[in-house]
Parts: structure tokens; C-alpha cells; sequence
């Protein structure tokens, strides 16, 4: 029923739409090993080909205790227990903003890519605070072209992940929504303005992606980033 629910236009995060142009970005991966840094429930191993080997990689604080992670191995990004050019593939998705130390994370990422080897990275930019209090950062565009050039890492590709039109619905969405649940926990009388929350989502939701389908996106505004890199 909530997966459903997330599909239609009354979940405040509808507009992000669905998984796959992570899918999309990985490739051709035949006979690939992948190693899925912050790998939650691996799902990325369901729609890996059969030939692919694949390490799931988590966090314990946030791994274990927050999403019931089932990975391979608990470690800590910024550390990996692999060998230097053993991964053909890195994919970490929506985690760099938890990791305490980026940039070791992704030197650390470069280390254990071989030779063309590929990161395929997904991160939030205009995106609430989440899994406190391990939410540590958020990057630019140029920020995250800093980052991969200091780990020795060249992007072939780096786009916003949702134009600006759905990223302002987006935001809308969340912040109207996340004060209709603080007024529900205070008990305060701002739970009257809760059937006009329920109204109001789906309103916000198809006014943005008829928005996005009309005007130009202004990259200036993005709710994340996806890109893919690769280590010379």
C-alpha cells in the first residue's frame, strides 16, 4: 500500500520519480564486480546480470540501525577492505551527504577502481536534513567536479537529477508536509490545516510536472545531482 502510495501524486516525493536513470547510467556491466557502497536492502543486485559479481558495502550506525541494511560487509567508505584495482565498478547512491570524511571516501573509491574503472554517484542538493545527525553535507555542481578532481577522478557525465521546476514542487511538497507531522507530534492546532496539506501535494505534484514539461529547466535548481566518472 505505501509503495503504491509513493507512486501517485498524493506522496510529497512523487516528483522524484523512479530509479531508473541510476539503472540507465550503469551500462553495459557483463562481467562486472560491483561494489554498492551504502547498499541498504540491494536492490541494485536485482537488476544487476547474472554474470556480474557484486558487494553490498554498509555503514554500521546507519547501515544496521537505520535501513536494516543487508550488505556483504560493514565498513566505513572512507576505509574500504578491498584490494587497490579490484572493483570494476563503484555505484554509492544518496550517501555521500552522510559520509563524516568525503574526500577520503572518494580517494579511497579511486584506490580500489581499476584503470577505467566507474563511479556512478548519486547525491542531493536542495533536499531536507535526513538520518540525523548523520547528514553532514550537501555539494554544488562544482563542488562535486572539485571533489572527483582532488581523488584523481574525471566525470564523463554530470547532470542535475530533476529539473528545476520538479525540484521546486518537490521542496514545496516536503516542507508543507514535514510541518503537517510536527503539528501532528506537537499536537498543536495546526492539524486543521491538514486536509489542505492532502489537498494541496497532489496539487503542487501535477502543477510542477506540467511546469517541467513546458518551460526550460534552470540548472541554478536541482534537488540532486547524478554523475558518472572514472578513474584514468
Amino acid at each position: 500500500m505505501i509503495d503504491l502510495l509513493r507512486r501517485s501524486p498524493l506522496h510529497p516525493q512523487w516528483l522524484l520519480g523512479s530509479r531508473q536513470p541510476l539503472i540507465a547510467a550503469l551500462g553495459d556491466l557483463h562481467g562486472a564486480l560491483v561494489l554498492d557502497i551504502g547498499c541498504a536492502d540491494r536492490w541494485l543486485q536485482r537488476v544487476l546480470p547474472d554474470d556480474c559479481r557484486y558487494i553490498g558495502l554498509d555503514y554500521l550506525a546507519t547501515g544496521k540501525f537505520m535501513y536494516a541494511s543487508r550488505p556483504d560487509v560493514f565498513a566505513d567508505a572512507a576505509c574500504l577492505p578491498l584490494a587497490d584495482g579490484a572493483v570494476d565498478v563503484v555505484t554509492i547512491f544518496d550517501v555521500v551527504e552522510h559520509l563524516y570524511a568525503p574526500q577520503r571516501a572518494l580517494t579511497e573509491i579511486a584506490r580500489v577502481l581499476r584503470p577505467q574503472g566507474k563511479l556512478i554517484l548519486s547525491m542531493p542538493f536542495l533536499y531536507p536534513v535526513h538520518d540525523a545527525p548523520h547528514d553532514y553535507q550537501r555539494y554544488t555542481l562544482y563542488g562535486i567536479e572539485r571533489e572527483l578532481a582532488a581523488a584523481g577522478l574525471r566525470p564523463s557525465s554530470l547532470r542535475p537529477s530533476l529539473g528545476s521546476a520538479e525540484s521546486a514542487g518537490l521542496v514545496a511538497n516536503l516542507a508543507i508536509a514535514g510541518m503537517g507531522l510536527e503539528a501532528i507530534k506537537r499536537r498543536s492546532l495546526g492539524v486543521v490545516f491538514l486536509p489542505l496539506i492532502g489537498i494541496a501535494v497532489p496539487a503542487i505534484n501535477l502543477a510542477a510536472w506540467v511546469a517541467a514539461r513546458l518551460l526550460p529547466s534552470w540548472s541554478a535548481l536541482t534537488a540532486g545531482y547524478l554523475v558518472v566518472a572514472y578513474k584514468p
